[in-house]
């Protein structure tokens, strides 16, 4: 069934044979592929000709149920395809044209939740992905959905497009999207497959090359053969049809003599008999909204009506149902939309007059969809009537009035839902001279602005073309948005480090008394009285002797340590993401992530996000800095940094912690996998080495880290729309030496590319999987020396230099031969009183125990070290 108010008019004339006579296009394929499509020209400097569907409802007005019919039948074939697989497809459409097809398809395959793609940025919404349309003459699209989990799944995707002609908008779809969210099959759908020879074959060696399925699914399939030098002579055509119109006020001497409706209105004509020759009054638009030709204007102009009526009908459209899929349309909307179409239908139709018998419902560029549903169930309610359906749109089109050509009349109105690229022209074909008794107008609440009621807007032009203009307004959907939360803290007011170095997701409590005595604090954590997180210790001072250490140690760590930063960044941006936003564990891996992110710029020229966030052993990750991070990115990108593992306690946090984020409603996307400098517990596997040597960074506390405390948590300072708190020593200033531990690293990188480059190869090829031998060598530890809980027990140099900077210290273990990455640690331990004790089998370079029994009267006021 083909209803085309402009397909074949008479039925011998095939809506392309204008385009077809003039520039030697052929449209070749499957039987009925003319049913389908017919053919205009537009200007655009990458395609000349357009393939004009007459079932798409985008240019062409049609039957609703044809529109609806052939996506939901598309559905059902990839319903047949997937099998079991449907459950869990999820189906992606692209705009504008595609949106309502889209939708169709994925009804048709029952289930699946839809998204389609959007030009529209939408505030607080986080962009889930984009890709570029190589054809079109607006070519960024964006992904917004609510969910992001929408596309993080790993069962089928399907795309869905109106046409597949060279397949570039699909390959950088689906290279874009597997890059963040990988899968093992994808379907490919379309009303047409137009690829030519060349082209066919590549979607087959892109799923090779990506170690994927993709399947395709056409309603009919066929070639344009395209003469050389056609995008030369399109071109000059449509300049040739632009330069006789303007120059003859609106009438081109190529074309018929009836007017050209100048700006502001549509001319009135007889219809006379299109003269022998080049047939066909044109309209096109010339670079300025002051043609004469064009910008209000159409080929095929329609008696006006100035007595014409506006109104406006109250869908009732459902609290809180998407207008469409722009941010994701699930099972459940599509049933609530469903259950209540009869309902709106309804209203619908009492404010159409009485004896209307040909009714045209125009939807709104992107907003496909929820006109099209409507129209349908009002082609089954109409009692005769005749009902087509078309949108708007932001492709410019030349018209030409010619029953050969298939957009025989356009209206030109200005864009009226303040788009993201500025105003411009809209435009609406084959409505006027059409006969509409009755045309209703469904726009989203965001396009019914000023522009769309001005004199020269749509609702105004639509006037001039039917005697009767209905005004649906459906409110538009926008993701309910989390509790405001602040912007990150920055330095210089928080912390030492430059501005663009790292966003502190906290809250500032510097002028907050929190200190307590490293004894006390000890005796209220072992006795369960307090949380580690609910205080702070006093900051260590680090004296002369020690601090000479540290510039010694950094002297000779530093190109080591530039190497794991350019390994664990360069297989982060291999692995993980080409752009991650970097999300350091504070206060240990911020050091880390800002080393990463000046790799990236050095080594890729790449400007990285980078934001420190809070995690507290036992309590979580701090839930609030993650919604603010899915507000602004999409949490697929995220990659969490740290500096080391110990025994693997915060790598099982984190995993464990999104999980709850999950669970409780939060954005889904989140990968819990730690990016790391070193992993001697194989916790992880992405790191850039698993030795266990000394990072600098963890010979100090707060000023070796931007003078940044360790993160707080308690109930009486945090709310429950509150960041964790942390404070800024400012007094600590003369002793900081932040900037100065980054620096020394950066200035190594250019002599460890090399190094670099090795390794990575070396750490993707080889198998990193996690072992979890550190966690059982604590394990053992803890129960050879009576300790009985793991906490007590920091492996790693890092958690044993913790241990004697911020906890009572029992003993030290060190490994028989250790080195000169003990150096500070022996210092420390002398200082403190705490034994060291070498012991021959250890996995790491050193284990700090924490005095398993704590009270200050077992240990003594100085909290030195005492046999158990």
């Amino acid at each position: 069934m083909n209803n085309a108010v402009n397909s074949r008019v008479p039925d011998t004339i095939w809506s392309g044979t204008w385009v077809a006579e003039r520039l030697g296009v052929e449209l070749v394929g499957d039987e009925g592929l003319t049913d389908l499509l017919g053919l205009a020209l537009r200007r655009n400097p990458k395609r000349a000709h357009l393939l004009v569907s007459h079932v798409l409802g985008k240019h062409v007005p049609q039957s609703p149920t044809v529109v609806y019919g052939h996506g939901f039948a598309l559905g059902r074939r990839v319903r047949d395809l997937l099998g079991e697989e449907a459950a869990t497809a999820v189906v992606l459409g692209y705009a504008e044209t595609a949106t309502g097809l889209g939708h169709s398809v994925a009804d048709g395959v029952g289930t699946a939740p839809y998204l389609h793609s959007t030009r529209r940025p939408v505030a607080g919404v986080a962009q889930a992905g984009g890709f570029e349309e190589s054809h079109s003459h607006a070519t960024s699209h964006l992904l917004l959905p609510e969910d992001t989990g929408l596309l993080a799944g790993d069962g089928p995707l399907v795309l869905v497009d109106d046409e597949f002609s060279t397949g570039n908008t699909v390959l950088n779809t689906i290279r874009d999207l597997h890059e963040r969210y990988p899968r093992r099959r994808y379907v490919v759908v379309a009303l047409v497959d137009m690829r030519s020879e060349a082209d066919a074959g590549r979607l087959e060696e892109f799923a090779r090359e990506i170690g994927a399925r993709v399947d395709l699914v056409a309603a009919a399939s066929g070639k344009v053969r395209l003469p050389e030098g056609v995008l030369e002579k399109g071109q000059a055509l449509v300049a040739r049809y632009e330069r006789e119109s303007a120059a003859g006020g609106g009438v081109s001497s190529a074309g018929t003599s009836w007017p050209v409706a100048p700006r502001g209105g549509a001319a009135y004509r007889h219809s006379p008999a299109p003269p022998e020759g080049d047939t066909g009054a044109a309209s096109f638009e010339t670079g300025g909204r002051t043609s004469p030709l064009g910008a209000r204007g159409t080929a095929r102009p329609a008696p006006t009506h100035p007595q014409s009526t506006l109104n406006r009908v109250d869908l009732h459209w459902p609290p809180g149902l998407p207008d469409g899929g722009r941010h994701g349309f699930t099972p459940a909307h599509r049933a609530r939309l469903e259950a209540t179409l009869p309902e709106m239908t309804a209203r619908l139709a009492d404010a159409i007059p009485a004896g209307a018998r040909r009714i045209h419902i125009l939807g709104f560029e992107e907003l496909m969809y929820a006109p099209l549903r409507l129209a349908r169930e009002l082609e089954q309610v109409a009692g005769g009537a005749e009902v087509t359906y078309s949108t708007t749109t932001r492709s410019p089109v030349l018209a030409v009035d010619d029953p050969g050509y298939a957009i025989r009349s356009r209206i030109v109105f200005p864009a009226h839902d303040d788009p993201a690229d500025g105003p411009g022209d809209r435009y609406a074909y084959n409505i006027a001279g059409a006969g509409f008794d009755v045309v209703v107008a469904v726009v989203d609440s965001t396009a019914d602005t000023p522009e769309l009621h001005a004199p020269d807007g749509l609702l105004a032009q639509l006037a001039e073309t039917a005697p009767h203009i209905l005004l649906a307004v459906v409110p538009s959907y926008v993701p309910e948005r989390p509790s405001m939360l602040p912007e990150p803290l920055r330095g210089p007011a928080f912390s030492s480090y430059a501005p663009d170095e790292v966003g502190w997701l906290l809250q500032d409590l510097s002028d907050v008394t929190l200190e307590a005595p490293t004894e006390e604090r000890e005796e209220a954590i072992q006795s369960g009285g307090a949380h580690y997180a609910e205080s702070l210790p006093v900051e260590y001072q680090p004296s002369e002797q020690y601090q000479q250490l540290f510039h010694t140690a950094l002297d000779a760590s530093a190109a080591r340590l530039a190497q794991a930063v350019g390994a664990v960044t360069d297989i982060v941006l291999e692995e993980r993401s080409p752009r991650p936003v970097l999300v350091s564990l504070a206060r240990a891996g911020t050091p880390v992530g800002v080393l990463m992110r000046r790799w990236a710029q050095f080594r890729h020229g790449l400007d990285l996000p980078h934001y420190a966030v809070s995690i507290v052993r036992g309590r979580g990750i701090d839930a609030n800095a993650l919604r603010w991070l899915a507000a602004h990115h999409d949490p697929a990108d995220v990659v969490f940094v740290d500096g080391w593992t110990g025994k693997g306690a915060i790598t099982r946090e984190l995993a464990d912690a999104v999980k709850e984020f999950e669970a409780a409603g939060g954005a889904t996307g989140f990968d819990p996998e730690i990016a790391v400098l070193a992993d001697p517990g194989s916790c992880v596997k992405t790191y850039g080495t698993r030795e266990d040597f000394l990072i600098p960074s963890a010979c100090l506390n707060s000023t070796v880290s931007g003078l940044i405390s360790r993160t707080v948590l308690r109930a009486d300072l945090v709310g429950p729309d509150d960041f964790h708190g942390a404070k800024f020593y400012r007094e600590l200033a003369g002793a900081d030496v932040s900037v100065d531990f980054l620096d020394a690293v950066s200035a190594t990188f250019p002599e460890v590319v090399d190094a670099v480059e090795q390794q990575v190869k070396e750490l993707m090829s080889g198998d990193r999987e996690p072992t979890w031998e550190g966690w059982a060598a604590v394990e053992r530890i803890s129960e050879e020396y009576g300790i009985h809980d793991v906490n007590l027990v920091k492996p790693g140099v890092g958690e044993t230099t913790r241990v004697l900077l911020r906890r009572v210290p029992w003993k030290i273990l060190a490994k028989a031969g250790a080195g000169a990455d003990l150096d500070h640690v022996r210092l420390l331990a002398e200082q403190r009183g705490v034994p060291v004790e070498e012991v021959a089998e250890l996995p790491y370079t050193c284990v700090g125990l924490i005095h398993p029994k704590y009270t200050r009267g077992a240990t003594g006021a100085d909290g030195k070290a005492v046999a158990v």
